[in-house]
């Protein structure tokens, strides 16, 4: 049996585990630019044990952020870049990020700036429809892509990871839901992965060999019914099949070195990524106006709840698994050495490990000295609308009892 605390590679680099700290978006960067906060919380993770720490949402560009108050990728950003990677490297740990365009789930009010899609679709978050994509826009998004690697290289990043999931801007392109384009970039998968492929593509000749590259790629959007007409592929969203099939366009372009399964959609499902407790309430009260009141009447439809249990992602994970060679990183529901040690048999090279790091950044230490550890994440997911206001596990800070304590 692998051992997960054993040395591995994944493309270029030798980890010291098989553990990453998932990209879990911090909240910490009010002025779109490192804070002290944000330093000291991946310097929280990469003391407590993980391989890699990796710093979400490092938008490729303005009106590609959730909103103004993420960082997005250009030279005013280096200097707190690097004193972020720095402080990983020296807890022994390597620095990822996740790179990214948020499309139609960018708040274009915040941004100021229109928010992107493969077509007219809503953005929920600045009330508004997507502005369609042209095919010139896309070749520039190719340019903010490998511009924005390059600036995470230059800033002390190992490496990166291009999120192709949850209904962000590639994501949207995915999806047969929210693409209903006739040009090369919408209709059959092969089409609708184009844009994935390409941004692939120049993020690698933008970084070279020597950097790790993975995407974060959906396998299921948790959205559609089965349909007249659709009985190949019945689900209406993006699905398992359509994911195997672009998994293995992927890996036959030979620009990354590792997929990270992932499912859920920040715009329609997002409960369908981390199940568990929907924090409905809680949700709502993390904004104001008429978001607030559409969260309150909507909640039960946009926060669903899906039981939790551990590896609860496996299931899909398996058969993408079983469609690439690629070294693939199971994310979902990892918390303790059993599910390590189970997802490593089962061929998975890598283990993601997100909420439970939250409520204690030290948990990977502790079960290498104690297979028998425990996590003491109780998946209610109020951390969730800490997102808004630094992210954190209210639990563990004594905003809200410990339903575990004696």
């Amino acid at each position: 049996m692998t051992n997960p605390f054993a040395p591995a590679k994944l493309g270029p680099l030798t980890l010291r585990n098989r553990l990453i700290k998932c990209a879990t978006f911090e909240g910490m960067t009010p002025d779109a630019l490192v804070t002290d906060e944000l330093i000291n919380f991946h310097r929280e993770h990469a003391a407590g044990g993980v391989a890699i720490s990796t710093v979400a949402y490092c938008a490729v560009s303005p009106e590609g952020r959730t909103d103004r108050h993420q960082i997005w990728m250009r030279p005013e950003a280096v200097d707190g870049l690097r004193k972020l990677t720095g402080a990983i490297h020296a807890e022994g740990a390597l620095a990822a990020a996740q790179l990214g365009h948020a499309g139609p789930v960018a708040n274009s009010v915040s941004n100021r700036a229109k928010a992107l899609g493969p077509g007219a679709i809503p953005a929920p978050m600045g009330m508004s429809l997507t502005q369609k994509l042209t095919v010139e826009d896309i070749a520039d998004l190719r340019k903010k892509f490998a511009t924005a690697a390059k600036i995470a290289v230059d800033s002390g990043f190992d490496a990166l990871e291009v999120h192709c999931g949850h209904n962000y801007l590639i994501s949207s392109f995915l999806s047969p839901l929210l693409n209903h384009r006739r040009d090369d970039y919408g209709g059959p998968i092969a089409n609708r992965a184009r844009l994935a492929r390409e941004v692939l593509e120049s993020v690698r000749e933008a970084v070279g060999p020597d950097v790790a590259v993975w995407a974060k790629l959906n396998m299921y959007d948790g959205v559609g019914k089965p349909g007249p007409g659709r009985a190949a592929k019945p689900w209406r969203g993006f699905n398992v099949d359509d994911a195997c099939e672009t998994a293995r366009m992927f890996e036959a372009d030979g620009f990354i070195d590792a997929i990270e399964p992932t499912a859920g959609s920040s715009l329609l499902n997002p409960m369908y990524l981390f199940h568990g407790k929907a924090p409905r309430k809680e949700f709502a009260a993390a904004f104001s106006g008429i978001m607030r009141a559409g969260l309150k009447a909507g909640g039960p439809v946009f926060l669903k709840h899906y039981p939790y249990h551990d590896a609860y992602l496996m299931p899909l994970a398996r058969e993408l698994r079983k469609s690439v060679s690629l070294p693939v990183i199971l994310l979902g529901g990892v918390t303790n050495r059993a599910t390590m040690d189970r997802a490593l048999d089962e061929g998975f090279d890598f283990v993601a490990m997100g909420r439970a790091l939250l409520r204690e950044p030290d948990l990977p230490l502790r079960i290498e000295a104690d297979p028998e550890t425990k996590s003491q994440c109780v998946h209610c997911n109020l951390c969730m609308p800490t997102i808004y206001s630094q992210t954190r596990c209210p639990i563990r800070t004594g905003e809200v009892p410990d339903p575990l304590a004696p």
